[in-house]
């Protein structure tokens, strides 16, 4: 089955180049080749994150609302997901504006999916929701502190 999403991200990945090539102008850089074909490959990763695990960290994180920008441990946390400014440039910037792409929740959404997409499986940990949680709540080892326990069970309480 691995083999199947792997075969489609592959397809994926170059129907973007594609696109990509016939609309480019010509003075396109590698540079925006390079960030589509990273966006692409973030965005079509085999053990992604569930819609329903992103909606309880989004209930825990902002009762899935857009709550703007709050001080958190020393620096900001914005919008659905309480995405740092660290996080959003690890997740490949997309939006490209880190509060405005924090506060729309497609945006958020793809930026927390392609977070999990390149910490989930450098881990070690399963491919489960608790793992995702708690990644997101301590970073990119998260799944490994003591410290994202109490997170996992406040994620829990809103049925993951």
């Amino acid at each position: 089955m691995e083999v199947v999403y792997m075969f489609f991200g592959l397809v994926g990945l170059l129907l973007t180049f594609t696109k990509f090539a016939e609309s480019s102008k010509p003075d396109g850089s590698i540079a925006d080749l390079n960030n589509v074909a990273t966006q692409t490959i973030l965005s079509q990763s085999v053990g992604s994150v569930s819609d329903q695990c992103l909606r309880c960290i989004c209930m825990v994180e902002s009762s899935c609302r857009p709550v703007g920008c709050v001080m958190d441990v020393g620096s900001l946390s914005c919008g659905y997901y309480q995405i740092k400014l660290h996080y959003w440039k690890d997740c490949g910037s997309p939006g490209g504006d880190w509060k405005t792409c924090s506060d729309d929740y497609s945006c958020a959404t793809t930026c927390v999916r392609n977070y999990m997409a390149r910490y989930g499986p450098r881990s070690g940990c399963p491919d489960t929701c608790k793992t995702y949680a708690r990644i997101h709540n301590g970073g990119p080892l998260g799944c490994r502190s003591p410290f994202t326990h109490a997170y996992w069970r406040k994620v829990q309480r809103f049925g993951c």
